[in-house]
């Protein structure tokens, strides 16, 4: 069983200089989970997504936290693979070049990059997405199977061979993983052979289905759409989660947190129609309250633009999580484990939560689940 944090840079008040201190933050965060007994710190990859990610360039972030760090694994969670925004190629030379750095410590997931303000900004073919990302991870899969590179795919066309410098530590090359926001992609995850990256905002029954498409895919798989000659056949899970010794104040704090990270990404994704987020912090009213009633503001938009109301579009509004206390943590932990999930991923870093707070959390994290689970189920 695994443990692992994941840091979208996300903040309420996304001034220049509170940019610079919530990056510096998650850095001491990401720092902190390795002395707390964490396995792995994942990056994501967004752009131009002011409020919900400031987290543009994971690769400098990641090698950042490689040179304050000797043990814990560090991930991308996950490269925008779609050529515009990341060259294949380029990629494959970013994942030597980290890899070598931390000692052979990098995994590294693929995704499309969802939303309209990213693919805009970076002139990407939102129809081409799909074909890219596989193209783009049969391109790494092959990277360093030969001295060199020669590539003739589906979707680019690479003149004469070529060999990819530096080369990583882990052979053939890092784990591979896909980020698995929608159904079908947990079949294709399984298909490729790599790793499935899931939000886990539905709660645990949600994931024992998601973990049910991908282990059901697997079992069916015949291999012919292997990206590489290994696989990775490991579900990553989320868990929003804020503990405290107070755990009243902890749950509070987690729904405000969770309320902010919901209604910003529902602004990018809806292509702004949500509105900007809510960042005010009230002391005393009950937030957990609050996000019901934010959910079905949600519902009331999705139904006016005659959007369908899925799990999917009303989650992140879902508030039953690892919030509380270090039992109420343990106790919610147990249900994704027991619904499938191979690593649990904290989302802790959100964008109204205090620096203070992320460090009580993985604070009691570190002396109080993990050790739980390790005594459990072993390293």
């Amino acid at each position: 069983m695994q443990f692992s944090m994941i840091f979208e840079a996300q903040m309420a008040n996304p001034t220049a200089e509170h940019e610079r201190e919530v990056i510096l933050d998650s850095v001491e965060q990401a720092v902190y989970a390795e002395r707390m007994g964490f396995d792995r710190v994942w990056a994501v990859e967004h752009h131009s997504t002011k409020w919900y990610s400031h987290m543009s360039a994971p690769e400098i972030f990641l090698t950042w936290v490689a040179a304050r760090t000797s043990r814990i694994r560090i991930a991308h969670g996950a490269v925008c693979m779609p050529f515009n925004f990341n060259h294949p190629a380029r990629v494959a030379e970013r994942i030597g070049m980290l890899d070598t750095l931390s000692g052979g410590r990098l995994d590294v997931g693929a995704a499309r990059g969802g939303t309209l303000q990213e693919s805009s900004l970076c002139g990407v073919d939102i129809e081409q997405t799909k074909a890219q990302v596989e193209e783009a991870l049969r391109i790494i899969g092959a990277a360093w199977q030969q001295d060199e590179l020669v590539w003739h795919g589906d979707v680019l066309d690479i003149e004469g061979s070529h060999p990819i410098l530096p080369r990583p530590v882990q052979t053939p090359h890092p784990p591979l993983f896909l980020a698995c926001s929608k159904q079908p992609s947990l079949v294709e995850a399984a298909e490729y052979g790599v790793g499935a990256l899931v939000l886990g905002f539905a709660g645990p029954e949600e994931v024992a289905n998601l973990n049910r498409i991908y282990r059901d895919a697997i079992k069916e798989r015949t291999g012919e759409r292997f990206v590489s000659s290994v696989t990775n056949d490991h579900l990553v899970a989320l868990c929003p989660t804020i503990v405290s010794e107070d755990g009243a104040r902890a749950r509070q704090v987690g729904a405000r947190g969770q309320r902010f990270f919901a209604q910003s990404i529902a602004h990018w994704f809806s292509g702004g129609r949500s509105g900007i987020p809510d960042e005010a912090v009230v002391e005393g009213r009950d937030e957990v309250a609050v996000i019901h009633e934010a959910a079905e503001q949600q519902v009331a938009m999705l139904h006016e633009a005659k959007i369908p109301v899925t799990v999917n579009a009303t989650a992140t509004y879902n508030v039953n999580h690892a919030y509380g206390t270090a039992e109420d943590a343990i106790g919610y932990v147990q249900k994704l484990i027991d619904a499938g999930a191979d690593e649990i991923m904290c989302l802790i870093q959100m964008g109204t939560v205090p620096q203070a707070d992320c460090m009580e959390t993985i604070r009691i994290w570190g002396e109080r689940v993990i050790p739980h689970f390790r005594a459990k189920y072993g390293a």
